[in-house]
């Protein structure tokens, strides 16, 4: 039987190649649970055929088998009212449907056998539709763990900027503005603040200057 080969085919390493193979892990699985729901679905039509076919033949078997015992009840009957002929007549069709009760038990110990075949491939496939079910529900939660993970806001943007980073490089702004107001402040107060005394030397060199200076302002007025 064709279909029950091809859900014996149908196995959880089938499986495992489809994902390997899978971008989508998600996707894979839901092609997966496709397919072996149409594969449930031929297996239930058939194995509802299988099985009034099977009850078919056991119909037909216990059938022949009643009539064979009813020709030979007749057979005896005949006998024993001295009717030999009618007695090799009810033999004769009893050994006729002897062979068709053997033939119809063939055919249904042979139907049965298929049905407990095909009994065990639904169950192996209900196993993986289950299996591939759970398995696509723990790749749907690793999914949306990942795009969570991807959403997150990244080192460096306003919304998620180092804080350390952040307040270190104001204070050296801080630091420098500090630094610019206390030159200015003391620039300044040099400027208010007395000259300091001279020593000798730096005075006599400052007269000298001065002397020089004025000798110079007088040649220029005449």
């Amino acid at each position: 039987m064709q279909l029950i080969q091809r859900v014996r085919d149908i196995t959880v390493a089938t499986f495992n190649e489809q994902m390997e193979k899978a971008e989508d892990p998600v996707k894979a699985i839901d092609r997966f649970l496709a397919d072996t729901r149409q594969e449930i679905d031929r297996a239930e039509a058939l194995h509802a055929q299988c099985n009034r076919h099977s009850l078919q033949m056991k119909r037909q078997w216990l059938e022949a088998e009643r009539r064979q015992d009813s020709r030979a009840r007749q057979a005896e009957l005949a006998l024993q009212e001295g009717r030999e002929a009618g007695a090799r007549a009810a033999l004769s069709d009893k050994l006729t449907q002897e062979e068709i009760a053997a033939q119809y038990k063939a055919l249904y110990e042979e139907s049965a056998e298929q049905l407990t075949q095909l009994r065990e491939r639904l169950q192996e496939l209900h196993g993986t539709y289950q299996a591939a079910a759970d398995r696509r529900q723990y790749y749907a939660a690793r999914m949306e763990t990942l795009r969570l993970q991807q959403s997150m806001p990244r080192r460096g943007t306003a919304a998620g900027a180092d804080p350390a980073r952040m307040f270190h490089r104001l204070e050296e702004q801080l630091g420098d503005r500090e630094l610019e107001t206390r030159a200015l402040r003391e620039l300044r107060s040099a400027q208010c603040a007395p000259h300091a005394p001279l020593s000798p030397e730096r005075e006599a060199a400052a007269e000298q200057a001065l002397q020089q200076l004025k000798q110079k302002l007088a040649k220029g007025s005449r």
